[in-house]
């Protein structure tokens, strides 16, 4: 009897660490999910135009603004966005894109900067960076060419 009343407390202890576990590796991941409660502001100067973006709160945009200043040479892509391939990757947490809005910041991959300037809808998976609060002049700003871009502190 008091070999299998030991056995039992055995599995019971055994199975609350476990859960335990678990919990504490749901805890760990959700750090990595994107919250917009907690914001930072940054500057893009594009030629003679500058714009705010609200950058999100998560690890992949914490890198990114770790990356600050920085100015570089987005390329063109279909007619809806500017991108760049950073020569490091940066961590990432990519869901499907969904609905694209114009002035979306993303991380395609764990390297490829894109900013987007036209809406649309993709499945595409992109990591949330960030969104340009207001995009009147983008489409102007960027054009239809390689485009240099600045990125800021606010």
């Amino acid at each position: 009897m008091k070999i299998t009343f030991a056995f039992l407390v055995s599995l019971i202890c055994i199975q609350l660490f476990a859960c335990s576990k678990n919990n504490a590796i749901e805890q760990t991941n959700s750090s990595d999910t994107t919250s917009t409660t907690d914001t930072t502001k940054m500057k893009i100067t594009i030629g003679s135009a500058v714009f705010t973006a609200t950058l999100n709160n998560n690890v992949t945009a914490n890198a990114f603004k770790a990356m600050l200043p920085l100015t570089i040479n987005m390329g063109e892509l279909n007619g809806n966005e500017k991108f760049y391939y950073f020569s490091s990757t940066l961590p990432t947490n990519a869901s499907s894109g969904g609905n694209i809005k114009a002035g979306d910041l993303m991380l395609y991959g764990n390297n490829c900067l894109v900013l987007f300037y036209e809406d649309f809808n993709t499945s595409y998976n992109y990591t949330r960076l960030g969104h340009i609060d207001n995009t009147a002049g983008l489409v102007a700003a960027l054009g239809k060419e390689s485009v240099t871009v600045k990125f800021d502190n606010d």
